[in-house]
C-alpha cells in the first residue's frame, strides 16, 4: 500500500500531525475557493468594460488596452515582492496584501469615472493587477500541503472557484448602473461599487480563517521529517536544516533575500527541463488569451454597432451592445474557470506533459475559429470559449508541473517568477493587441496568437518524445516522476 500518511517510511512520528494536516489542506482549499469567487468580482468587471472607459476617458481607440495591458503588467511586476512577502511571513500576508491594494484600485477607478481622468483609470488598474497577482499566487497555496496524487485537482479547484464571480462580473453592468444611480454615480461606475464590496469580504474571509497558514504550516512539517519528500534533499530531514523563508541568527538580512528573488528563482527553474517546459505553458498560454481577448470587446462594439462607434464607448454604448460584450467575456471567462476540474483530472491522470498539449491544441482551434469567423459574434464567442479552455488546461497543467519539478524550499519564489512572467507576457500581449488589430485586423491578431501558441504546442509535443525525459526529478510518494 502506498504511504499517504505523509512521513518517511520507517519512521515514527506523531500519527496526529498527518491526520491535521489532511484536515488544514481540505479547510484551505475551500477557503481560498471561497475567496477566489468574491474577489474575481473585482476583477471580471475591469476585464470586461476596461478597454471601454479607457477610449472614452482618453479620447482615442488607441487606448483601448492600456487597461489590460497596466493590469498585467502590473501583476507581474508585484508577484516576485508578493512572492518575497509570502517567503517571508506566509501565504496569508502575500493573499491579503493584494487584494487590500485591488480594493484602493477599485475605488481609484470610480473616481475616474466620476472626474474623467484617464491618468487615475490607469492607477485604478494597477491596484486591480495586484489583486490579480494575489489571485494568481492562490492556486499555489492550494497545493502547500496536497499529496502528489491529488496536486492538479487541488490546484484547479481553487482556480475553479473564480468561476462564478469572474463571470458575474461582466454581467454586473446592467445592474451595476441600478445601482450606480441609487448612489449619485455615473451607471458605468456601478458595478465596481459592488467588486469593492466583493473585495472587502475576500479579505475578512481570509484573515478570518486562514489559519495555520499552509505554506508555514507545510514548512514546520518538513522541518520535523513529516512532509512527503518529493523533490526535498534528504540531508533536510537528516540534518534538521532550516527551512527556507526562517532566517536564523547570522543569516543574511531580508532585504539582500528579496533582491536576490528573481535570480534565486530563475536558477531553480533553469535547472530542469520541466520547469522551463511548465513556465513556457504558463506564460505563452497567457500570452495569446491576453492578446486576443483584450480587444475583443471593442471588435463587437465595431461589429454590432458599426466602424467608428469606439469612438464613443463608455457612457454612450447602447444597452445590447453592452450586453453582447458582457454575455461573450462570461463566455470567455466560463472557459477559463468552469471546468479547470476537469483539467485537474487531466493533469492528474493524463499527465502533466500530455495536459499542457491538449491546452495548446485547443488555443490553436480557438484562434483559428476567430479568425475564420471574425465578421459573426456566434463565432467570435465560439472562440473566446475554446481560447478560455485551452489556457484553463495549460495553466492547470503548467502549474502543477512546475510546482513538483523543483526543490520544496526554490518553489515559492519560482512560484513568483513564473507569475512575473505570466504578467509580463500578458502585459505584451495586450499592448501590442491594439497595434496588431490596427495593422492587421481581428484576424491577423489571432494569426499572430496561433504563432505563438504552435511554438509552445511543438516544444511540448517533443517534450514527450522517447528519449526527451531527462531531467532532475525525484521520484514522487506514489511512485510517479514529477516529470511525466
Amino acid at each position: 500500500m502506498a504511504n499517504t500518511s505523509g512521513a518517511e517510511p520507517g519512521v515514527r512520528h506523531d500519527q496526529r500531525r498527518p491526520l491535521q494536516r489532511q484536515t488544514v489542506q481540505r479547510r484551505t482549499v475551500i477557503l481560498l475557493g471561497s475567496a477566489q469567487l468574491l474577489s474575481g468580482i473585482g476583477t471580471g468587471a475591469t476585464v470586461s468594460i476596461g478597454s471601454l472607459l479607457a477610449v472614452d476617458l482618453s479620447g482615442s481607440s488607441a487606448w483601448a488596452g492600456s487597461v489590460s495591458t497596466v493590469m498585467t503588467l502590473a501583476a507581474a511586476l508585484s508577484a516576485l515582492p508578493l512572492a518575497s512577502l509570502a517567503d517571508r511571513r506566509g501565504r496569508l500576508a502575500g493573499l491579503v496584501t493584494g487584494l487590500a491594494a485591488a480594493l484602493a484600485g477599485v475605488g481609484c477607478i470610480v473616481v475616474s469615472i466620476v472626474s474623467g481622468s484617464f491618468l487615475l483609470l490607469l492607477l485604478g488598474t494597477a491596484g486591480v493587477g495586484l489583486g490579480t497577482a494575489s489571485n494568481l499566487q492562490a492556486r499555489f497555496a492550494a497545493v502547500d500541503l496536497a499529496d502528489d496524487e491529488h496536486r492538479g485537482r487541488s490546484l484547479s479547484a481553487v482556480v475553479w472557484a473564480i468561476t462564478i464571480g469572474a463571470v458575474a462580473g461582466p454581467n454586473l453592468i446592467q445592474p451595476g448602473a441600478v445601482v450606480g444611480q441609487a448612489v449619485g454615480l455615473p451607471p458605468i461606475a456601478g458595478p465596481f461599487i459592488i467588486s469593492a464590496a466583493g473585495l472587502v469580504l475576500a479579505c475578512a474571509l481570509l484573515l478570518a480563517g486562514l489559519r495555520p497558514d499552509p505554506l508555514l504550516f507545510a514548512r514546520e512539517l518538513a522541518a520535523v521529517g513529516r512532509q512527503p519528500a518529493d523533490n526535498q534533499p534528504a540531508s533536510q530531514h537528516q540534518t534538521g536544516q532550516q527551512p527556507a523563508g526562517r532566517q536564523p541568527s547570522g543569516r543574511q538580512p531580508a532585504v539582500a533575500h528579496r533582491r536576490g528573488a528573481l535570480a534565486r528563482g530563475w536558477r531553480a527553474a533553469r535547472g530542469s527541463p520541466s520547469a522551463i517546459l511548465a513556465l513556457a505553458a504558463v506564460v505563452g498560454a497567457h500570452a495569446v488569451m491576453v492578446g486576443v481577448m483584450s480587444v475583443t470587446p471593442l471588435h463587437l462594439q465595431e461589429l454590432v454597432a458599426g466602424p467608428g462607434a469606439a469612438a464613443h464607448a463608455g457612457h454612450t454604448a447602447s444597452g445590447d451592445v453592452l450586453v453582447i460584450i458582457g454575455f461573450t467575456i462570461s463566455l470567455h471567462i466560463a472557459g477559463m474557470f468552469a471546468l479547470s476540474p476537469v483539467m485537474g483530472w487531466l493533469t492528474d491522470k493524463a499527465g502533466r506533459k500530455q495536459t499542457v498539449v491538449i491546452g495548446f491544441a485547443l488555443l490553436v482551434a480557438a484562434v483559428a475559429v476567430a479568425a475564420a469567423g471574425q465578421r459573426s459574434t456566434t463565432a467570435v464567442a465560439v472562440g473566446l470559449v475554446l481560447l478560455g479552455l485551452g489556457w484553463s488546461a495549460a495553466t492547470v497543467a503548467g502549474s502543477t508541473l512546475l510546482a513538483e519539478s523543483v526543490r520544496q524550499e526554490e518553489r515559492v519564489m519560482v512560484q513568483g517568477v513564473s507569475d512575473m512572467f505570466m504578467g509580463a507576457a500578458g502585459a505584451v500581449g495586450g499592448a501590442s493587441s491594439g497595434i496588431i488589430l490596427s495593422w492587421a485586423g481581428y484576424s491577423g491578431l489571432n494569426v499572430a496568437g496561433g504563432v505563438v501558441a504552435g511554438v509552445v504546442l511543438a516544444a511540448a509535443v517533443m517534450a514527450l518524445l522517447p528519449g526527451r525525459a531527462g531531467d532532475r526529478v525525484t521520484p514522487t510518494a506514489g511512485g510517479r516522476s514529477a516529470a511525466d
